[in-house]
């Protein structure tokens, strides 16, 4: 039986449902109103100091004002007052290079270069697929002169600068190997930047070293990895010693390559709440995994390493790394320039965030400051490199031992698992034949 409900109860009910809406309201908006007005006041402070300053400062100052020196020091000034050390101010020079140096290209002739002792300019590496390669230019020959200009001590810095151009664009440099100066006409062009070395050891092991995470590094790994597996690697090593990390997408397009479906990395905000930003399809590389890493592998170069042992079982070899789990937001301002701030920390698929505290390996492996420093200028991009690297590299050493290990292991398990089936195959057909001989 329906209890109707008179018209002074319902209206009751209906404007105790209205109090209650009204309290609620006026609670959260005196809370925003007080927070806003907090926000202004302390906007109001900042505003009058810095005013203060300046108009003193104008008046007082003997000298002349550089107003965009000036401007870019305020900006600077702000982003260190925050507290954050992964925060940065750049000048619009500073983020045009900052957006050139992480592009999957540079426009030039496909070298790396340092200034040398002697005061010329030294080929430290010759791009794949380069001007310079196809010209025959290789690593440890010097920059003499440029054009018409000679390299001197007072003028290399600058003239290093001068190697790059517009595409299409001619260079003449003159190098110097052996004591003997060649020139070298050469047409600029865009050369892919490598950031990922692979090889494959006698044993069967792929290696592979991924020196950042920049726009192409996700191909030019998934090239390199297929190459791998197709050349037969029963485990792969990968190597992000000195990896200070660089961009989300590409680390979390080769995990998604190397590991099963799940998630890959969540960021945490300000405000609590919890976003993934990163998932894995059902697709994997199911071999085993070893990782060497330092304490100069960072931020997402940390989540790689992590991530792998979550969700891939990996071996972490070397030292803790060096603890930056934290995502910063660039804002590009009006007049060019840029600003990053620290937004969230990064949480692998299953451990807990490691900022501050860096990724422990699960074989610790120390170096001496010599080891370290024939670790860094050591070329393991062959497999005869690999081979001399591993007398003076007891991290590489380990981490090939033990994806050798593991190989076995893993292969032994794949052929134990076929023996069993092949069995039960041949139980279940015995089996089916006795049956029909009934």
């Amino acid at each position: 039986m329906n209890k109707k409900i008179s018209l002074g109860a319902a209206l009751a009910m209906l404007a105790i449902v209205a109090a209650a809406t009204f309290s609620i309201t006026m609670v959260y908006s005196r809370q925003t109103f007080n927070n806003t007005i907090l926000n202004i006041k302390e906007r109001e402070a900042t505003y009058s100091k810095l005013a203060e300053i300046d108009k003193w400062a104008r008046q007082k100052f003997f000298g002349t004002i550089n107003e965009d020196t000036l401007n870019d020091s305020i900006a600077q000034g702000y982003i260190a007052g925050l507290g954050d050390p992964y925060a940065r101010y750049y000048t619009v020079e500073e983020y045009t290079r900052l957006n050139q140096s992480g592009a999957s290209k540079s426009v030039g002739v496909g070298i790396v270069t340092e200034l040398d002792e002697t005061g010329y300019i030294l080929i430290t590496e010759v791009y794949p697929d380069s001007p310079a390669l196809a010209a025959g230019i290789a690593a440890g020959d010097l920059i003499v002169k440029i054009d018409e200009t000679d390299v001197t001590a007072d003028n290399a810095e600058e003239m290093s600068e001068a190697i790059f151009g517009d595409a299409g664009t001619q260079i003449d440099l003159t190098i110097r190997r052996d004591n003997a100066d060649t020139p070298y006409p050469l047409t600029r062009r865009d050369v892919e930047k490598p950031s990922v070395y692979s090889c494959m050891t006698g044993e069967g092991i792929g290696y592979m070293q991924i020196l950042e995470f920049g726009d192409n590094t996700a191909d030019q790994f998934t090239r390199a990895v297929d190459r791998l597996v197709s050349e037969g690697a029963q485990a792969l090593v990968f190597d992000v010693r000195n990896n200070q990390g660089g961009k989300t997408e590409p680390v979390t397009r080769i995990l998604d390559k190397l590991l099963p479906q799940g998630t890959i990395v969540s960021a945490t905000y300000k405000d609590g709440t919890t976003e993934v930003l990163a998932t894995s399809d059902p697709a994997c590389i199911n071999l085993p995994m070893v990782v060497i890493m330092n304490e100069k592998t960072a931020s997402a170069a940390e989540l790689f390493a992590q991530a792998l042992k979550d969700k891939a079982e990996a071996q972490l070899v070397g030292l803790t790394t060096l603890g930056k789990g934290t995502m910063q937001q660039f804002l590009q301002l009006n007049d060019g320039s840029a600003i990053s701030v620290t937004v969230a920390k990064y949480n692998p698929p299953t451990s807990p965030n490691y900022d501050g505290i860096g990724v422990k390996p699960d074989f610790e492996v120390k170096v001496t400051k010599d080891q370290a420093d024939l670790i860094s200028a050591t070329d393991k991009k062959t497999a005869e490199n690999l081979l001399f690297a591993l007398e003076t590299d007891p991290q590489l050493k380990k981490s090939l031992e033990l994806a050798i290990t593991a190989a076995n292991v893993n292969s032994a398990g794949s052929a134990a698992g076929e023996e069993s089936a092949s069995s039960s195959a041949e139980e279940q057909e015995e089996e089916n034949s006795g049956e029909q001989e009934e």
